[in-house]
């Protein structure tokens, strides 16, 4: 399964996905995209001989499409990506793409809830566990259906910054094996509860 990932910083997510798909894997990272040409993650792709794209209109739904059919894409994979994907896009590959967010949706999600927002909002709202979701996107911001979450405990004290890497320890677990489970069964598929996170 040939993995086309976007995101728009620094691309942990990615190197986790890299990390845990060597050479013989079901799954193979084969393009990364990006709305920022400074985002981290570019550079890393480059490292690792994965082609990279920076889109210079992310609402071009032409150059999405253009670049997913040349790389042979089957599933895209959002990873701290953080502009809404063009919905002829959307339509077009519905079913096969995943997006990461560090919240148990339908809690802490929607427009403008990315990043030190999501685990702000946790605390001010006095949640005692948050996590990770893994979900197939639609046309709306966190909207789509949850195929996997992990749980990650609110601690006293907690800063947005220390809830923060916690949860991301946790999405870099829970991304991976959302994408082999969807390598093996050929398609996207919902993890069985409580899901059973490599270590």
């Amino acid at each position: 399964m040939r993995l086309a990932v976007a995101i728009s910083g620094r691309g942990s997510n990615l190197t986790a996905l890299i990390a845990a798909l060597p050479a013989g894997s079901p799954a193979e990272v084969g393009l990364v995209l990006s709305n920022r040409a400074t985002a981290g993650g570019l550079d890393l792709a480059r490292a690792h001989g994965i082609p990279t794209l920076v889109l210079a209109d992310p609402s071009d739904a032409s150059a999405w499409l253009d670049a997913l059919a040349a790389h042979r894409i089957d599933l895209l994979v959002l990873a701290g990506y953080l502009k809404l994907v063009p919905p002829r896009v959307v339509d077009r590959y519905r079913g096969r793409i995943l997006n990461v967010h560090p919240a148990l949706l339908p809690a802490f999600g929607g427009p403008g809830m990315y990043g030190h927002r999501v685990h702000e909002a946790v605390l001010a709202a006095g949640a005692t566990v948050t996590g990770a979701t893994v979900h197939l996107v639609d046309e709306v911001y966190d909207r789509g259906p949850v195929l996997a979450q992990a749980r990650v405990p609110v601690q006293p004290g907690d800063t947005p910054e220390r809830l923060a890497q916690r949860v991301l320890e946790i999405e870099h677990r829970l991304l991976p094996a959302v994408v082999l489970a969807a390598a093996a069964a050929g398609r996207p598929v919902p993890l069985p509860e409580p899901v059973e996170l490599p270590s």
